[in-house]
């Protein structure tokens, strides 16, 4: 068969799919590793569960998306269940809080991260997917677990790298939500649609602002291209007190949580959520978190249909400039709240439990923004090969480099051009690569060229400054690790 005819598969990831190279991975792994301390320290222990789960133990909860099981990969192996990729981190989670109920310790908390697919249409910057970073107490009812997330979830923004100052935890309360829907007339079954509209209008309170927000309430909103959105057709009183709940934030917590009480009227449902927020409150000041930090926020409406009480948002503050170069806030980097429901699904018996996800890449994106990447991104130092029969004593180099803790590599391309070489070390990003020729062997020496000092001589170092630091250095075989180690701290 003539190589014309051969079909060859192209070399692309599919849609909606890519890679991560190098740097970013580095930079993915010191992030995790800085939040993950923190989980630690809190006390949870970390937990890996496999990619792929059974569509029923997955469940029909997926984020924003009415019709069950849309949304996941899934596909179903002969005369056997249908299986998926996990969407998120929550429903694995849930599944083994039932499935190893007699041998974990209650309450259990967990830490864990890694991808998640979503088979949703890809956009700019939306792929199917993507890394989270969970954290969860499975089995305790008290409200100061909820606290004590929100509390974790601070310390971890910071750990990462954003500055107090640059992001607020916002919490909010389902029942009280709830409460007020009753208060409006829109418990029940029957207005299920109506409620869904309502909530998701709240949800873009800072998108489209109250007036916006008003008229998905009522008959409908028409937006600037013309679309209309129709709306939950409530009356004006109805809407009132929907909106009184949008902007009952005030200037302390304690007043946003009197606000609410009026709000929830005799709703008991509404009320137990304001004595929830108000545990919350004292509980977070009493260890130091002020609305600085984390604050009582009736605006944060979590997507998610599972939460059934405190639910919490991480917001970034700063300003960044979109696309178009328009400053615009960074936005959420994280989410959660309590799912008493979740774990029920398997066992039947109503298991509490509160959680929250980092979306992995909105917040090494907030913190590339920032300039607070940190990774170190230094290539290998390369042992370059001037003769092929001296392999072993290259080796020998290197081997005593890594022994001491430098990373580093022997050229192991074709060092028939030695300019290749220098080359390949620059495209590495080496700060040091190291020669030995004949001369040099029969010396007993080595030759040091520091290439990050040349790359900068090369461009604008002054002669004084070259002088006093020659990129380049011969020394004896001996020293080659404490002169490469001196080298390296210089630069």
């Amino acid at each position: 068969m003539s190589d014309a005819k051969i079909r060859r598969p192209r070399a692309e990831t599919p849609k909606g799919f890519r890679d991560y190279f190098g740097a970013e991975v580095a930079e993915r792994k010191a992030m995790l590793d800085k939040i993950t301390a923190v989980y630690h320290r809190y006390g949870f222990d970390p937990l890996e569960t496999s990619a792929v789960e059974t569509v029923e133990s997955l469940g029909k909860f997926l984020p924003d998306v009415d019709r069950p099981n849309e949304g996941v990969f899934a596909w179903q192996e002969e005369e056997a269940d249908w299986l998926a990729l996990r969407y998120d981190l929550t429903a694995p989670l849930a599944r083994v809080a039932a499935q190893y109920r007699n041998d974990l310790p209650s309450p259990y908390r967990r830490y864990a991260f890694g991808p998640v697919w979503r088979n949703e249409k890809p956009g700019p910057g939306r792929f199917r997917q993507f890394y989270q970073c969970d954290a969860d107490t499975v089995g305790a009812p008290s409200v100061a677990a909820d606290a004590e997330i929100c509390a974790m979830l601070a310390d971890a923004l910071e750990a990462a790298g954003i500055e107090r100052g640059d992001y607020v935890v916002k919490v909010n309360n389902r029942k009280v939500l709830n409460g007020v829907m009753e208060v409006a007339g829109l418990s029940g079954d029957d207005k299920e649609a109506e409620r869904g509209i309502v909530l998701r209008a709240i949800d873009k309170i800072d998108r489209l602002g109250a007036d916006g927000v008003r008229a998905l309430l009522g008959e409908g909103r028409k937006d600037a291209s013309g679309d209309f959105t129709k709306g939950a057709g409530l009356s004006d009183a109805q809407a009132e007190v929907v909106m009184g709940f949008t902007s009952a934030k005030r200037d302390t917590g304690q007043a946003t949580v009197a606000r609410l009480r009026e709000l929830v009227g005799t709703s008991a449902l509404g009320l137990e959520g304001v004595d929830e927020l108000e545990q919350i409150a004292a509980l977070l000041a009493a260890q130091g978190y002020g609305p600085d930090r984390i604050v009582i926020d009736p605006g944060v409406v979590r997507g998610l249909g599972y939460y059934t009480g405190p639910v919490y948002e991480a917001e970034l503050t700063f300003e960044i400039l979109d696309e178009k170069g328009r400053p615009r806030q960074f936005g959420s980097v994280a989410g959660g709240g309590r799912y008493d429901d979740l774990v029920k699904r398997f066992t039947g018996q109503s298991v509490p439990a509160t959680g929250v996800s980092i979306g992995v890449d909105r917040l090494l994106a907030a913190l590339r923004a920032k300039g607070r990447i940190g990774t170190d991104t230094t290539g290998p130092v390369i042992v370059t090969v001037m003769d092929r029969d001296r392999m072993a004593d290259y080796m020998g180099m290197v081997g005593d480099l890594r022994a001491a803790g430098i990373r580093a590599e022997v050229y192991l391309g074709n060092p028939k051009n030695f300019g290749n070489q220098l080359k390949y070390a620059d495209k590495r990003g080496s700060p040091v690569a190291i020669i030995q020729g004949g001369n040099e062997a029969a010396a007993g020496t080595v030759i040091l060229k520091d290439l990050i000092l040349g790359a900068q001589i090369a461009q604008n170092a002054t002669l004084e400054e070259w002088k006093d630091r020659p990129a380049q250095v011969e020394v004896p075989r001996a020293e080659l690790v404490a002169a490469v180690r001196r080298m390296l701290d210089a630069g």
